[in-house]
């Protein structure tokens, strides 16, 4: 199973009532989800996600807690029908943690993967359309460059977008790595097509405009006295969250609980790499 990333640290903000009501906006395989249901006793937790995959394995990793967990299967943006699903209008905690899931990841045939091969796929919610073989095959090469630099915020960018347009068409996660690879020099421990596969996958399923959602929503969401947790793992979402708790505090609707992001220590990142890019920042709504 999944390891969760802050576990500790998200249920002391999230400071867990027995008789609460909880929203795990982004379920995946359900650790943190669980996490929140073994703390419950009349309370429950939402458990959402927008792949219904994900979803399905959570709730075979969860069975120990069923009856403390109502799955949805949703986007960030529309979260209050998660909550009239569940009956309720507001909860007593969120928790949204960013980082994709490891099973995106290591299953070839989602398209996620440098390592595993399969379609250049990449969509969290397999019932949408646009995949990122669109992107890679079909984008004018101008387009696909400022998409790589402002969601990758990778410099080399339009070196990149020239390989793959020269290359077209592209129809494999393990072709489109080798191709970046052999147009830009590996510096450092990451791989060359690293950020132009995550700016190719915030894009296809429109993460930052999601998380924009979610943001705008926050207010009426979560109960005044209730509290608020995003794990982030790249600094365009950890922005974002910084600004809307600010613009929130200023307004008078929520009281910042972390000065600044609560990072893992160096004994999680030995048992659990994952987390070693995890910034984590909380709020309570007043």
């Amino acid at each position: 199973m999944h390891i969760p990333v802050l576990s500790r640290e998200v249920i002391e903000y999230l400071a867990v009532r027995p008789e609460g009501i909880y929203l795990d906006a982004t379920a995946g395989l359900g650790g943190h989800t669980a996490q929140i249901a073994s703390q419950l006793t009349t309370g429950f937790v939402i458990a959402n996600d927008r792949d219904a995959e994900s979803l399905e394995l959570a709730r075979r990793y969860t069975a120990e807690w069923a009856g403390r967990i109502r799955f949805h299967h949703g986007r960030f943006s529309r979260l209050d029908e998660a909550l009239r699903a569940s009956g309720v209008d507001a909860v007593d905690g969120l928790l949204a943690d960013l980082g994709v899931s490891r099973y995106q990841l290591t299953q070839g045939e989602r398209g996620f993967s440098l390592l595993a091969d399969g379609p250049v796929d990449m969509r969290m919610d397999r019932t949408q359309e646009t995949s990122a073989y669109q992107l890679v095959n079909e984008l004018a090469e101008e387009n696909l460059a400022d998409l790589i630099y402002r969601y990758g915020e990778e410099r080399r960018a339009r070196k990149i977008a020239r390989a793959i347009v020269q290359a077209r068409p592209i129809r494999s996660t393990l072709e489109l790595a080798r191709v970046i690879e052999r147009a830009i020099a590996r510096t450092g421990r990451l791989h060359p097509a690293t950020q132009t596969f995550m700016a190719l996958r915030i894009a296809v399923n429109r993460e930052l405009e999601e998380l924009d959602g979610l943001l705008e929503l926050l207010p009426r969401l979560v109960k005044p006295g209730g509290r608020v947790v995003f794990l982030t793992f790249m600094s365009l979402e950890d922005r974002k969250v910084k600004f809307r708790f600010r613009e929130l505090a200023k307004e008078g609707s929520l009281r910042i609980l972390t000065k600044h992001v609560v990072r893992p220590t160096e004994q999680e990142i030995a048992y659990n790499p994952a987390a070693r890019s995890a910034m984590l920042r909380a709020a309570e709504r007043i």
